[in-house]
């Protein structure tokens, strides 16, 4: 049953169909009364929730002329991170908690990075023991980015892909950084298809074929996000 005064989460959306995916239902399992904003509503509330998310989206940091919002939603996660408040960012999420942290994000060299593929742990590190069960061996998670970003300053770095050497990143316990997808479910992923349709035509990305690459793969990553998520919760949250 769900807890008489449940943890508050703050979901940060940038585009509507870039969701929680399969978080959302570990987190109301474990008790989680969870709201959902758009990120130029996010300054309000920012510093009040107990666990703050920050979803994927198509721009990039960079573009604050484009968007204005992003300077702001920068300034507020700098402020919860300086407050040791827990923090998730996916993807974009994962590059304004960088830039936060004083970090560079820019336009990859190597190319976007779309697909399914697998991460290694960092060389030299020993990742936390709630972060193994997305190092599984085979596990192929969802990589959408076009954008990279340095490690920032005191950071612990997690995990690499062959394409880009900055993946995941913690700061302690209670920040976590992650430019690849764990979240994506097969059924949500459809919405990605056509939302990002022309960004996968200039790729040159095949719709069928990554779906079929998703039905493949999602059900195993689920599996191992759910694992992941409730132990770094348990350490984020501990009751």
């Amino acid at each position: 049953m769900p807890a008489a005064n449940p943890h508050q989460a703050l979901v940060l959306s940038h585009i509507a169909f870039e969701d929680l995916g399969s978080f959302e239902a570990i987190l109301r399992q474990r008790g989680f009364a969870i709201e959902s904003l758009l990120a130029a509503d996010l300054l309000p509330r920012a510093q009040s929730c107990d666990l703050l998310v920050i979803m994927g989206g198509p721009m990039g940091v960079y573009e604050q002329d484009q968007h204005p919002f992003l300077a702001a939603e920068i300034a507020a996660i700098r402020q919860r991170l300086a407050a040791r408040k827990p923090t998730l960012g996916v993807c974009l999420g994962a590059q304004l908690m960088a830039a936060a942290l004083g970090a560079r994000v820019y336009p990859g060299t190597n190319g976007k990075e779309i697909g399914w593929s697998t991460i290694q742990p960092a060389p030299g590190q020993t990742p936390p023991t709630w972060f193994t069960p997305l190092l599984a061996d085979g596990l192929q998670l969802l990589h959408w980015h076009g954008d990279t970003f340095d490690l920032p300053a005191g950071a612990l770095h997690l995990a690499s892909s062959v394409r880009y050497s900055n993946q995941a990143f913690a700061i302690g316990n209670f920040a976590l950084a992650l430019q690849f997808h764990p979240e994506v479910t097969a059924e949500g992923l459809e919405s990605w298809y056509t939302g990002h349709a022309d960004e996968l035509a200039r790729a040159g990305i095949s719709v069928p074929a990554l779906r079929a690459t998703a039905q493949q793969h999602a059900p195993a990553l689920a599996q191992a996000a759910s694992t992941f998520l409730n132990q770094w919760l348990d350490a984020a949250l501990p009751s």
